[in-house]
């Protein structure tokens, strides 16, 4: 399914193939994924995080943390596509980070690092930061604007990628300055009806 929408190396597809067993083995021990959604995991998870990179194709070099990446989505799939990026995937629960952590562990993914801390404890600078559905965009806006990095290196300035679904309209009032693209641009299924990446410069 991937490789439909992507050019991937062998490499890369043999890593994109892993994460189905990968994610049923976890999940079956640590619930990161709902149980009914599984079967879906390319569709609704893996396709959904690569969104971003078909809007954003990061520069080599760049450097994106996750924040709330529950068990890597988007971080994993973006890391596997961008193996010269480096990647910062946290959320709070050490559970979930514990999957995460795990995951790109196996599929040998040495540009990732997994940390269970919250955003507001995260003192570093990146070039993005990514995120999936974690909570409104104002407050997460708040949380991340002092980790985001004034060097830019990528065609577009850093910011905030937000994966989001729905009406958006009240969320997005603040933000005169962001990008709302929907991801049916992308992808032709109807799951993907409704559902956007944000993007907001800083």
């Amino acid at each position: 399914m991937i490789s439909e929408y992507f050019k991937l190396t062998d490499r890369q597809a043999e890593q994109f193939a892993q994460l189905d067993a990968l994610y049923r083995d976890w999940n079956s021990k640590i619930n990161v994924i709902s149980r009914k959604d599984i079967d879906n995991l390319y569709e609704h998870h893996v396709l959904h995080s690569l969104a971003i990179a078909k809007l954003l194709p990061f520069q080599p070099g760049t450097t994106i943390m996750d924040v709330g990446t529950g068990g890597g989505f988007p971080g994993i799939p973006l890391a596997i596509l961008f193996p010269e990026c480096q990647f910062l995937l946290i959320d709070s629960i050490g559970k979930k980070i514990k999957v995460a952590s795990e995951v790109a562990q196996a599929l040998g993914l040495t540009n990732v690092v997994c940390k269970q801390e919250r955003a507001e404890e995260e003192k570093q600078k990146f070039d993005f930061v990514v995120s999936r559905a974690v909570m409104p965009l104002p407050d997460l806006v708040k949380l991340v604007r002092k980790n985001i990095s004034n060097k830019h290196k990528n065609a577009v300035p850093n910011g905030l990628v937000v994966l989001k679904g729905g009406d958006l309209t009240e969320e997005l009032r603040p933000f005169k300055e962001a990008e709302l693209t929907p991801c049916s641009t992308w992808f032709g299924t109807k799951w993907f009806d409704n559902k956007y990446v944000i993007y907001l410069p800083f």
